[in-house]
C-alpha cells in the first residue's frame, strides 16, 4: 500500500483486531523516513499477516507492541528486516511457534543491542530461521528453553552477529535435520561454544554452526556418533588456531579437521 514511499513520515492508525492472510504484507516496505510505527492490537495472527511490513524502514527506531499469543505460519517473517536504526523491540510472549513465524524478523537490524525473551518450548519448522542474522551490535542472546527440536528451527539464527560474546544454553539432547545449521556462523567475538549434550548426530544438524568464529577456542560436544560432512560439515572451519575440545569418554570416533576437531586443538574427555 505504501511500499517505497520514501517521504512518508507517519503511518495511519491500524485498529483491526481481526487479521487475514497476508493482510499487511510489505505495507510500509522501504519507507525510509518513517520513524514510528502504528499500534498493532491483534492478538491472533494469520499466515503472513505482517510479512515484511516495515522491512527496510531505515528510520524506524522502535517497534510496536506485539501482544499475540497465537501465531501463524510466517506471521512475523521479515517484519523489521533491514531496519538499521531499530534499537527497541517488543516482548514476544508466544510459547508455541508456527512454521517460519519469526523468519528473518530482525535480520540486519544493525543497531539492535538487546533481543527479546523467547519463552517458547514448542517449536516448529524454521521458526527462528535467520531471526537476528546480521545484527552486528547484538552482544547477548536470549535463553532458548526448548528441549524438543524440529527441522531447521534455529538455522542461521545469529549468523553474522559479530558482537555476540556469549551463546545461550542449548539443552536439547535429541536433534533434528539442520536444527543448528549456521546458527553462529561468523560470530567473530564468540570465544566459547555452548555445551552440546546430544549423543546422536542427524543430517546437517551442526553444519557450519561455528564457521568463521575466529576467536572460538572452546567446544564441549558429547556426541558419540562420528562427525562427518553429512552432519558437521565445516562446523569448526575458521575458528582459532588453538583451543580445547571436550568429547565424551564414550566416543570412539577420531575425526580431525573442519568436519571434526580442528587441527592444533587439545582434546579432553568428559
Amino acid at each position: 500500500m505504501f511500499s517505497g514511499c520514501t517521504a512518508l513520515k507517519s503511518a495511519p492508525e491500524l485498529p483491526a483486531e481481526a487479521l487475514a492472510t497476508n493482510c499487511y504484507r510489505y505495507m510500509f516496505r522501504g519507507c525510509s523516513a518513517l520513524t514510528s510505527a502504528p499500534e498493532l492490537p491483534a492478538t491472533t495472527m494469520e499466515q503472513g499477516c505482517y510479512f515484511g511490513m516495515f522491512s527496510e524502514c531505515t528510520g524506524l527506531t522502535s517497534a510496536p507492541k506485539l501482544p499475540a499469543n497465537v501465531l501463524a505460519n510466517n506471521c512475523y517473517g521479515w517484519m523489521f528486516k533491514g531496519c538499521s536504526a531499530l534499537t527497541y523491540v517488543p516482548d514476544l510472549p508466544a510459547t508455541e511457534m508456527r512454521i517460519y513465524c519469526y523468519n528473518s524478523m530482525f535480520a540486519n537490524c544493525t543497531s539492535l543491542k538487546f533481543a527479546p525473551e523467547l519463552p517458547a518450548t514448542r517449536l516448529d519448522m524454521g521458526c527462528y530461521h535467520c531471526m537476528f542474522e546480521g545484527c552486528t551490535s547484538l552482544s547477548s542472546a536470549p535463553e532458548l528453553p526448548a528441549t524438543y527440536l524440529v527441522t531447521e528451527c534455529y538455522h542461521s539464527m545469529f549468523n553474522g552477529c559479530t558482537s555476540l560474546t556469549s551463546a545461550p544454553k542449548l539443552p536439547a539432547t535429541t536433534l533434528d535435520w539442520g536444527c543448528y545449521s549456521e546458527m553462529f556462523q561468523g560470530c567473530t567475538s564468540l570465544t566459547s561454544a555452548p555445551e552440546l549434550p546430544a549423543k546422536e548426530l542427524i543430517r546437517n544438524c551442526y553444519q557450519l554452526m561455528f564457521k568463521d568464529c575466529s576467536k572460538l577456542r572452546y567446544v564441549k560436544a558429547l556426541f558419540t556418533t562420528g562427525p562427518s560432512e553429512e552432519t558437521t560439515k565445516d562446523w569448526l572451519s575458521g575458528v582459532a588456531a588453538s583451543g580445547t575440545f571436550i568429547k565424551s569418554k564414550k566416543a570412539t570416533w577420531d575425526v580431525t579437521g573442519v568436519h571434526g576437531i580442528p587441527e592444533g586443538w587439545k582434546i579432553e574427555t568428559w
